[in-house]
């Protein structure tokens, strides 16, 4: 089996996907994975941010106009009830200025978002506007599961990605994240894993860099017969 197929074969593609969201289905489904690629943005583990999501979609939370609504105190409950207690007041009050900022800016629409970009930087420069606290790392999160879907969604790629494409020969070291995105998707040309896309490759290798590459120490890697490490 070649490598893409065995990295797709031994870990998930994209964190949307197994939320339950498809990105590709519309602006709906664009819109809830939005919500929780900010809960994933901050720092907290991954299993936390997936089931503050649940909370929120099992209330069908996710619009702007549901999330305002709620109100401050309320998104904090719903906060501390998916496990997010760190960082609940902050998040409730970064989600309120988000969804305020959409409304007021783009007619609670992330698709005119996106329609009114001029590029791939303008449009991750917009969604950073929105409100403080939305920053490279949640910006990326989000678009880069949008690969493919917008087409101005086209971020660099991820550094945990970047790493685990070292380690299993994929990349060379020392690249520029645009250089590792090109080369990246040369491999994918090459290699590519139907019913898969590139985004779901992009995800699998933040998995293998966040759960393994980083931490030498941790489990038994997947994918350690093609590491490069040491």
């Amino acid at each position: 089996m070649k490598l893409i197929s065995q990295i797709l074969a031994q870990l998930p593609g994209r964190f949307a996907a197994e939320l339950g969201i498809a990105v590709k289905a519309g602006p709906a489904e664009r819109q809830k994975w939005f919500l929780a690629a900010i809960l994933y943005g901050a720092r907290i583990s991954g299993k936390l941010a997936a089931r503050t999501y649940q909370v929120f979609a099992a209330r069908d939370i996710y619009t702007p106009e549901a999330v305002l609504e709620q109100g401050w105190d309320n998104l904090v409950v719903l906060l501390d009830a998916g496990g997010y207690a760190r960082y609940d007041f902050k998040t409730a009050t970064k989600l309120l200025k988000v969804m305020a900022s959409l409304k007021e800016e783009y007619q609670g629409s992330l698709e005119r978002l996106h329609e009114v970009a001029a590029d791939g930087p303008d449009l991750e420069r917009r969604l950073q506007a929105l409100a403080p606290g939305i920053g490279p790392a949640t910006v990326n999160i989000f678009l880069r599961e949008l690969r493919g879907v917008w087409p101005k969604a086209t971020p660099p790629l991820s550094p945990l990605a970047q790493l685990a494409g070292e380690h299993l020969h994929l990349l060379p070291p020392g690249l520029s994240p645009g250089e590792a995105l090109t080369a990246l998707k040369a491999h994918w040309r090459r290699q590519s894993a139907p019913p898969h896309d590139f985004a779901d490759l992009e995800a699998a290798l933040v998995r293998l860099g966040r759960d393994h590459c980083r931490r030498p120490s941790g489990p038994p890697c997947p994918l350690g017969a093609y590491c490069g490490r040491g």
